[in-house]
């Protein structure tokens, strides 16, 4: 009598696409949640955001003048 199959991969590629290979949900998001991260370097970055949303701002509204 013959052996046994021990291992086989058939149709399993086909199977993981047939509804498409989805990444990971934390590639997929924009921004990486903030939650347990140091709270200096939270609150640096609030700053730097805050300072980075006025300097667009100002660029846009010099742009519109010019234009």
């Amino acid at each position: 009598m013959s052996k046994s199959k021990n291992h086989t991969n058939h149709n399993q590629n086909k199977k993981a696409h047939k509804n498409g290979l989805k990444k990971p949900a934390s590639t997929r998001e924009r921004y990486a949640n903030q939650r347990g991260v140091d709270p200096k370097f939270r609150r640096n970055a609030r700053y730097a955001s805050q300072g980075t949303q006025k300097v667009v701002a100002a660029e846009r509204a010099a742009k519109a003048a010019s234009a």
